[in-house]
């Protein structure tokens, strides 16, 4: 009887996924939870992969001809209840302020003393009190479109929360537009979902879905509502970013008006879309394995970690004198039009200790030098899309000068088993009996299904099987499928359990 594998992380995802989603965060240093309830503490190497997210969808976001703002954190109540459907959608979630002091009591306590004349909501989403400052911004057809951006932080009051997936806080972008007629609005809401998928596929090399909504799991207010759909490990569906197409509801809630050109006012036409802090934890559960986190290069924090081997005491200044030289030679290379990222780890630390610290990090590119390897002029390394112990040699300079196409070599790859995986997983359904039996499994994957998208049906499958339709893919929107429950002409969706 053959003994158990080890593996760095326990349990291992086979036997306990979402325990081993905590301690792949734990092990690579990513977020702990924080003293305040359902919030979060991002670590420095989570951060910087947040870091890297923002900085390639700012730099998209730039090239099609938005512009970044800021608008406060909190939103007086009058302004939500101009909306009514979209503060429905949002109030269950809502975070409120009443008091603006704190004085201390008899006992030397603190305590809320200053009433406020009306309550504030911390933003769940800004789409409220953005719409009432683009009613100012906005005046004639020459003011349009606007394009606007804001990173920021919200609070939608979680009380089942899971690290970077689901959290009271978390941090995000949300894009604000408005526009002169619906064709350039629900052209912009597209475009939108097309970065989104594009960035998601060749940057975490997660491959999407990209598909319109139901009714049911529609944005709140919004006409229409668009996304992009992730297979995670277990099979789920991660919702990774949506783009909303508004219509006129915002505009005519807040009085988004505009003289076109023949000098008649008329409403806007407006959208809004966005991604979190949810893509990390999309990243994690896409890739990783039973050592720990797997990061694509695009996305990495360090593209390659060097690892000096000293085992004895004098060679140590040679072993750190030659890394040092390499380090440098590595970074004068490009990866993606910038400079190579590289860590070297002079920790006077056992060496299998460090290694490991690296791999549960899940840093593309281990490389280890010791005197033997500076004698050859070469390196020993492993890459972190194959197995642990899996190492070559290399020259020094076939190593330096090949760097760009390794790191290209990891992302297609890691994206190209992602995609195995998922349509390995993805199944077309044709009747209702396989329907039930397919997701009678509490692992199955995906369903691509003929249904007539009746509401009270959505949503007794959704209560009875724990699944939803995530989503009426793009490329099905022009078929017209049996439902496969009532034998009516419906659409091609996809059900699965998600996040």
């Amino acid at each position: 009887m053959s003994s158990k594998q080890q593996t760095a992380i326990s349990p291992t995802r086979s036997e306990n996924y979402p325990e081993w989603y905590q301690q792949v965060i734990k092990a690579a240093d990513l977020a702990e939870t924080s003293p305040v309830r359902g919030c979060m503490v991002i670590k420095p190497w989570g951060y910087a992969i947040w870091e890297n997210i923002q900085k390639e969808l700012d730099r998209r976001f730039k090239a099609t001809g938005h512009k970044n703002a800021y608008f406060p954190l909190f939103i007086p109540m009058r302004y939500l209840q101009k909306e009514a459907d979209h503060v429905e959608g949002f109030a269950k979630e809502c975070a409120v302020v009443t008091h603006s002091r704190l004085e201390p009591d008899v006992d030397g306590k603190l305590q809320p003393a200053g009433l406020l004349d009306e309550p504030l909501i911390v933003r769940p989403t800004s789409e409220t009190i953005i719409g009432e400052l683009f009613a100012k911004w906005v005046q004639s057809y020459r003011d349009l479109p606007l394009l606007i951006n804001q990173w920021a932080n919200v609070v939608r009051w979680e009380m089942r929360t899971r690290l970077f997936l689901r959290t009271a806080e978390f941090l995000w972008q949300e894009g604000h537009t408005v526009h002169a007629t619906e064709a350039e609005a629900m052209e912009e809401t597209r475009t939108m979902l097309d970065i989104y998928a594009d960035f998601s596929e060749t940057f975490l090399a997660m491959p999407v879905i990209k598909g319109e909504k139901t009714e049911a799991e529609r944005f709140p207010g919004a006409e229409s509502t668009y996304s992009i759909e992730a297979m995670m490990q277990d099979k789920k569906a991660l919702q990774a970013g949506t783009s909303h197409f508004l219509g006129q509801n915002f505009a005519r809630s807040s009085q988004i008006k505009y003289l076109n050109a023949n000098s008649e006012e008329v409403y806007a036409w407006t959208t809004s879309w966005g991604v979190s802090t949810r893509l990390v934890g999309g990243l994690i559960m896409t890739h990783s394995d039973d050592d720990g986190l797997v990061l694509p290069p695009a996305i990495a924090p360090a593209h390659i970690v060097l690892l000096p081997i000293t085992p004895k005491a004098e060679s140590r200044a040679a072993v750190l004198e030659y890394c040092q030289s390499l380090k440098h030679a590595l970074e004068s290379q490009t990866y993606l039009g910038e400079a190579v990222r590289v860590e070297l780890d002079d920790r006077d630390i056992r060496g299998g200790e460090k290694t490991w610290s690296w791999v549960k990090k899940g840093v593309p590119i281990r490389v280890e030098v010791g005197p033997r390897d500076i004698e050859k002029d070469a390196v020993f390394y492993g890459r972190r899309d194959q197995s642990v112990k899996d190492k070559v040699s290399c020259l020094r300079e076939a190593f330096i000068t090949s760097i760009s196409e390794t790191l290209s070599e990891i992302q297609n790859n890691l994206l190209r088993k992602a995609k195995v995986f998922r349509d390995s997983h993805t199944q077309t359904i044709e009747n209702k009996d396989d329907f039930e039996a397919y997701f009678a499994d509490a692992e199955a994957g995906f369903a691509s299904v003929g249904f007539c998208l009746d509401p009270q049906l959505e949503d007794e499958l959704a209560k009875r099987l724990k699944i939803s339709v995530r989503c009426i893919p793009n490329d099905s929107l022009d078929e017209r499928p049996i439902c496969i429950f009532t034998g009516k002409e419906g659409k091609r969706v996809l059900f699965a359990r998600s996040y």
